[in-house]
């Protein structure tokens, strides 16, 4: 012990040390398996990093526990859940249950708006998930068991990364509710937080999703494993940027206890606990649906109006899709996003950040939809769909509610809270929606570096190794892409054929001879030039 506390100084350095040199050792024998592209996303992993310490408020006093324990953390929980067979199980399990759960939604929706409420998806499928699960987390609350998990979660992250009690509830609470209600947890002590843990409360609101706007975003198609997943992976992320923009200067002054103490509510009993949360999440589902009114009236306006503008120089393409993509490509390539399918991550990230995530995640489903559809990818020189791979981190990406709308609702909310701190509150807020997207941005890094090859990418390899060596054994692999091969591909005529998932003409020959299909005339298969 003696020795421990006399060399702890230098022995921590060597830890760590030690630890980032496994990490890389492993990336570059698991990128060497999987692909070049994990080793892309690790650098954009290192890129974000510096550039928070480059832009940092206090550059000279930054701790760097919260910062590699909340990356380390992020990284634990993505290894297990992401690359490990018994947490891949678990995740994708526990996201069919909620799926399933939220489904009990479409009794009630019926009962009020009749069997053909489907007719309209958004007002009566997608709202009434909202409404179901505000009860539902209600009753939680009444039961004392959301205060308890939180509690657990927010204890945890206290232990390790070293982080303010007022932070670490915070943090917790917001993979359960949203940036506006998770600050209730620990009101009585927002007024005398420093102004660095008021920077962390909203990076963390920014970082992350509310539970309860898991199923709307779940029946656009989005997959629940990973949203359960983000959500959990981005609360030590916005931790640990929030503390590397935004040291700590002062001494907080909240206790651990004092942090810890969560009311259980007013209501008298359990059936009064749903009702308040149904009558609660009204304010909610109103919002939600006049932003989506609003926003996208605006984008079209935007769009129209670019396209005005742009066709003044012989340039009618022009549109807000069409910036957003330039100016956020690089941070999507960054993240591992191979640079063909960047663009449009980009664009997905621009409807977030200057809209809602609801805009960019209902845009990200019907590029889902187009890619399960399996049509060809280009028409007429545009891109129609990404790969699985890109669609994965764009999930992980577009995981929170750091948009520009939710920069107001956050400072009037926060204000509310503790007036006197108004300044304090104002004067974090960019720098804690800029400190809420980065940390989405390096969960997505992290999941780039687990996420395993995309299956589009190994049946390109599948063909290069099968048919440029002059095989054509029938093996069960070669099958399967040949027949998704066929399925994909469009044929208008003779020498008018549009092979499927970006595949070269010549692999559409070889699979033609190898299915012999009665579907597709492989006579009209032209030949390559």
């Amino acid at each position: 012990i003696r020795f421990l506390d006399s060399h702890w100084f230098w022995l921590k350095w060597v830890i760590w040390s030690s630890l980032i040199l496994g990490v890389v050792f492993w990336l570059i024998f698991d990128t060497a398996k999987l692909g070049k592209w994990q080793l892309v996303s690790f650098g954009g992993l290192i890129v974000y990093v510096i550039l928070l310490f480059l832009f940092s408020k206090h550059p000279t006093k930054v701790h760097w526990r919260p910062v590699f324990w909340g990356i380390g953390l992020q990284f634990l929980l993505g290894l297990l859940i992401l690359r490990t067979g018994p947490g891949l199980r678990a995740s994708q399990w526990l996201g069919k249950q909620v799926h399933t759960f939220l489904e009990h939604t479409d009794a009630g929706a019926s009962f009020v708006f009749g069997e053909n409420y489907t007719d309209h998806y958004l007002a009566f499928k997608f709202l009434p998930m909202l409404v179901f699960f505000s009860a539902v987390t209600s009753m939680l609350y009444y039961l004392g068991l959301m205060q308890w998990i939180i509690r657990k979660i927010g204890w945890l992250m206290l232990v390790t990364m070293g982080s303010s009690p007022v932070e670490s509830v915070v943090a917790a609470g917001n993979i359960f509710v949203g940036y506006t209600e998770s600050p209730l947890l620990v009101q009585p002590y927002i007024q005398h937080a420093t102004r660095s843990e008021l920077h962390a409360i909203m990076t963390a609101g920014f970082a992350t999703i509310a539970g309860n706007v898991l199923g709307p975003y779940i029946s656009f198609g989005i997959s629940p494993a990973h949203l359960l997943t983000a959500s959990v992976m981005s609360a030590p992320a916005s931790l640990a940027v929030a503390k590397l923009f935004w040291p700590e200067t002062e001494t907080p002054k909240t206790t651990l206890k004092d942090a810890m103490k969560m009311e259980m509510g007013d209501s008298r009993n359990l059936l009064e606990a749903a009702s308040y949360g149904t009558s609660s999440s009204i304010s909610l589902v109103a919002n939600i649906a006049v932003n989506m009114i609003a926003f996208l009236a605006l984008l079209s306006f935007v769009n129209a109006a670019l396209s005005w503008f742009g066709n003044m120089f012989d340039y009618p393409q022009l549109s807000f899709e069409l910036i957003c993509s330039y100016i956020f490509m690089p941070f999507s390539f960054m993240m591992g996003v191979d640079w063909q399918d960047s663009f449009m991550v980009a664009k997905l990230i621009g409807y977030k950040t200057f809209f809602t995530e609801f805009v960019a995640y209902e845009r990200l489903s019907k590029l889902v939809d187009l890619r399960k559809e399996a049509g060809p990818k280009f028409v007429d020189g545009v891109q129609q769909y990404m790969s699985i791979r890109s669609e994965t981190i764009a999930t992980y990406a577009l995981c929170g509610f750091g948009s520009v709308s939710s920069l107001g609702l956050a400072i009037s909310t926060l204000t509310s809270m503790a007036p006197s701190r108004k300044r304090d509150i104002a004067a974090g807020a960019v720098r804690a929606l800029i400190a809420g997207n980065i940390a989405c941005f390096m969960t997505a890094c992290i999941t780039g570096i687990l996420s395993s090859t995309p299956v589009d990418i190994t049946c390109h390899h599948i063909f290069e190794n099968t048919f440029a060596s002059g095989l054509s054994q029938n093996t069960t692999d070669v099958v399967s892409c040949c027949q998704s091969l066929l399925s994909s591909t469009v044929a208008v005529g003779p020498g008018e054929v549009i092979p499927g998932g970006y595949h070269s003409l010549s692999s559409l020959k070889n699979c033609c001879e190898l299915l012999k299909p009665s579907t597709l005339n492989c006579t009209w298969i032209p030949d390559e030039l």
